[in-house]
């Protein structure tokens, strides 16, 4: 699994679809912000945890239909089928490489693009934990969705409509995470509900994916 996973990687990273993309949605994202709503900073500062996890979500989303897609138009993915390799632990590899080409470098760019919103100091640390605690399940939601669309011509519309539902309950506590943390209020309740619905994922997802690949692959 761990030759599939530097696999998943050097793909991600020679096709382009994995750093560069994302980061640049996120980028233009957050600032065009800025010329929406305004240059008052108090309003600034008050949007920008829903801003910033907004963006975060979205700039996942823009790739998720890479997942599994290319390697069921070359056949790869029927060979990787019929190998030692459980379907559970391939789809927890793809949503791993998916992490770490899209969600982890999001993570690392956020305190940045925070300055641009005039994110208060406080909120910093709050924002990077529950960024990286988030993302890791907006990966396994997406590799669920892309394995439940795999094989349908331009599906990326339909895998768009079938996660973001999936998507609304991180979403809601990650920003609320990290606007407690903007006000002085405890945002550790928030914090680990995130974490609660991450480890809920990554333990359960896998097998639905896997379920649903099996499904495709018949």
């Amino acid at each position: 699994m761990i030759g599939l996973l530097r696999r998943d990687l050097t793909l991600a990273i020679r096709a382009g679809g994995g750093f560069g993309l994302s980061l640049a949605f996120f980028l233009i994202f957050t600032t065009l912000v800025p010329f929406g709503v305004g240059p008052e900073t108090g309003i600034l500062s008050e949007i920008a945890p829903g801003v910033l996890w907004l963006g975060a979500l979205l700039a996942c989303l823009l790739s998720l239909d890479r997942i599994f897609q290319l390697d069921w138009e070359d056949g790869t993915l029927d060979l990787m089928a019929t190998s030692p390799v459980p379907l559970e632990g391939l789809a927890a590899m793809k949503a791993l490489a998916h992490w770490i080409t899209t969600g982890l470098p999001l993570v690392a760019a956020a305190p940045v693009l925070g300055l641009l919103l005039n994110l208060p100091g406080p909120a910093y640390p709050w924002l990077v934990a529950s960024l990286a605690l988030g993302t890791p399940a907006l990966s396994a939601i997406g590799t669920f969705g892309a394995a439940l669309t795999v094989g349908i011509k331009r599906g990326g519309l339909l895998l768009s409509l079938l996660v973001l539902p999936l998507y609304v309950p991180t979403l809601i506590f990650g920003a609320l995470c990290v606007s407690r943390a903007t006000t002085g209020q405890d945002p550790l309740t928030p914090l680990l509900l995130v974490a609660g619905i991450t480890a809920g994922s990554l333990a359960l997802l896998p097998f639905a994916a896997a379920a649903a690949l099996r499904v495709n692959l018949r």
